[in-house]
């Protein structure tokens, strides 16, 4: 099978004979802004970050996964996953299990508190979720993956997309063999990570294994892995022939890389890099989202992330992530953020890295 890399001279080359894309895309009865989706990440993808990449340009933007134990249900973590308060259409929620009876139920009680589209995630690699043959476990068992589908579907009344990767290691690619299963049974689209579950986030998408399964169904497929820049979505989306890309890790700090994306994918050209001044306050609505959704302890905490992601890269911030980790309180963590920017500003108006995504490893993509 050819492996298809991305070298700085391809990338000049389709530079050069740049075509635009068709952006538009539908799922069901949904016609999105776009064809650029948030990849659901678990511990990422909260209300506060859903509604942030919205804002900045993504077209949709899929919930972390959601238990399929209705034992769970009324456990602060999934009644949090489940509050879509604010959120701006359509909301996708992303559910996970082995049960087929249980993941209908999930499906049904996620609608019944605002879902707009079912998506069943198929394409998780963690162990603990393999281990209970959820996830990426599911595509060893076929018939049980029938089972699923066609629970779901039957389930609710609203579109049913499905996450998958390309089959369980490489000697078992099964992915187009799901997708087609997927079609049959009523799915609205689907969205390939691009490796095995043997692979986790290691090696090379398998982009050529997208290409395949995009020319055996008619259903939108959403291609993920490695999407990193303009210029790779671009890249990504003519090579597959995918109808949307997902993007995930590489939002993470940056969710202005949707309106990014979308303005390379109409006009060939890039954007400025944002302001310091525009990313300050950015950044700093979404903390006080993260402080309002979570209550302040809980907030800070899980601000950090947040915070280490947004700085990653920028002069100065190794020292400035190490400190804010020893911070324990909201106006102590707000007054740094605002004494490192203002430092930041005046050495240039517009944000400048000193490291990009293309220069990154996989390990500190990962990290």
């Amino acid at each position: 099978m050819l492996k298809i890399r991305f070298s700085r001279d391809a990338i000049a080359y389709k530079i050069g004979n740049f075509r635009k894309i068709q952006i538009r895309m539908q799922i069901g009865n949904h016609i999105l802004k776009n064809n650029l989706v948030v990849a659901p990440m678990a511990g990422v993808t909260d209300r506060p970050f859903r509604q942030l990449c919205k804002k900045m340009g993504a077209g949709l933007a899929v919930s972390e996964m959601v238990t399929s134990n209705s034992l769970l249900y009324g456990s602060e973590k999934t009644k949090r996953r489940a509050n879509h308060e604010g959120e701006v259409n359509p909301i996708s929620v992303q559910i996970a299990g082995a049960d087929p009876k249980m993941m209908a139920e999930a499906a049904k009680y996620n609608v019944d508190n605002g879902a707009q589209i079912i998506d069943i995630n198929m394409g998780c690699p963690a162990k603990k979720i393999c281990n209970v043959m959820a996830g990426s476990a599911l595509l060893k068992d076929e018939p049980l993956v029938s089972q699923i589908l066609k629970a779901v579907v039957g389930a609710v009344d609203v579109p049913v997309t499905l996450k998958i990767r390309t089959g369980w290691d490489k000697q078992n690619r099964n992915a187009i063999q799901i997708a087609k299963m997927a079609e049959d049974i009523g799915v609205k689209a689907l969205a390939m990570h691009g490796r095995t579950r043997a692979c986790a986030y290691m090696g090379d998408a398998e982009y050529d294994t997208i290409a395949a399964v995009k020319q055996a169904i008619n259903i939108p497929l959403i291609a993920n892995g490695d999407i990193t820049t303009p210029e790779k979505a671009k890249l990504v989306l003519d090579y597959t022939g995918a109808d949307a890309v997902m993007i995930g890790r590489a939002a993470q700090g940056r969710p202005w890389i949707f309106r990014e994306i979308e303005h390379y994918l109409k006009t060939g050209t890039h954007l400025l890099p944002p302001t310091v001044e525009e990313i300050h306050t950015v950044m700093l609505e979404h903390l006080h989202d993260l402080y309002d959704f979570y209550g302040d302890l809980s907030g800070m905490r899980m601000a950090r992330k947040h915070i280490s992601w947004y700085t990653k890269g920028l002069a100065g911030s190794a020292s400035f992530r190490h400190n804010m980790n020893t911070l324990q309180t909201i106006p102590l963590q707000l007054g740094a953020i605002d004494d490192f920017f203002a430092e930041l500003k005046t050495k240039n108006e517009r944000l400048v890295y000193a490291v990009t995504f293309d220069d990154e490893t996989q390990e500190e993509l990962a990290a």
